[in-house]
């Protein structure tokens, strides 16, 4: 099972001469760190679990529905299956520190029994009551079912794609119409979350990026 360290993701808008800077700072759960801002700054402490296999890869600004957000990402520190559509940890963190998703591809998940669908709810309810408790008020959940995602692995020199599965509940939040979803692991951990998805019913496709989705972030860098 891979070893999972408790992080603090600090994520700080700071306003300064009418220009805002997003600073991200990274702590373990053992440790305490201290940021010290002008009066005019908004922080947002978030947690999630980030493999304590990985190393940050890449940060970059990135725009998610018009407004400007950090997308971070982690590789294993070994190199296996890095790159594109390999093993990751991503996230995306709007520059208010809104934790828009994140995303735990791990060989480590694949092929093992999955939670019920009960269970799966109840997972994602109390992660979104520690990590997103606004949208639990006007919360219906659309459906409970598994949903799969590609890995692509080297095995004896040569790519394979693998499919990773989850359980995926998906959910409407009724205050703005937007979409979000959370889809439980067979670790029953919370293997990938979105919020504020926009979808665009006619002729029926998702608006908001896809920046936790490799395949997608292929077609953008062609």
């Amino acid at each position: 099972m891979t070893r999972f360290h408790r992080i603090a993701l600090t994520a700080a808008l700071a306003v300064a001469t009418g220009s805002a800077v997003l600073a991200q700072s990274f702590t373990s759960s053992q440790e305490s760190s201290d940021m010290t801002s002008h009066s005019t700054n908004v922080t947002t402490d978030l947690s999630y679990s980030v493999p304590g296999t990985h190393a940050q890869a890449s940060q970059r600004t990135v725009s998610v529905d018009g407004q400007a957000a950090k997308l971070l990402r982690y590789e294993r520190r070994d190199g296996r299956n890095a790159g594109l559509e390999g093993e990751h940890f991503s996230a995306v963190v709007a520059a208010d520190g809104t934790l828009k998703g994140f995303a735990n591809i791990s060989l480590d998940l694949a092929g093992k029994p999955l939670p019920t669908r009960q269970r799966s709810e109840q997972i994602a309810r109390e992660f979104l009551q520690q990590t997103a408790p606004d949208l639990l008020p006007r919360m219906k959940i659309s459906w409970i079912d598994p949903h799969d995602e590609p890995i692509l692995v080297q095995r004896d020199g040569k790519s394979e794609t693998i499919v990773l599965t989850g359980m995926k509940v998906k959910a409407r939040n009724l205050a703005d119409g937007r979409w979000f979803w959370v889809i439980v692991g067979s670790d029953e951990k919370p293997m990938v979350f979105e919020r504020d998805i926009v979808w665009v019913t006619f002729p029926g496709h998702r608006k908001t990026e896809k920046w936790l989705h490799d395949s997608w972030l292929k077609t953008q860098a062609g």
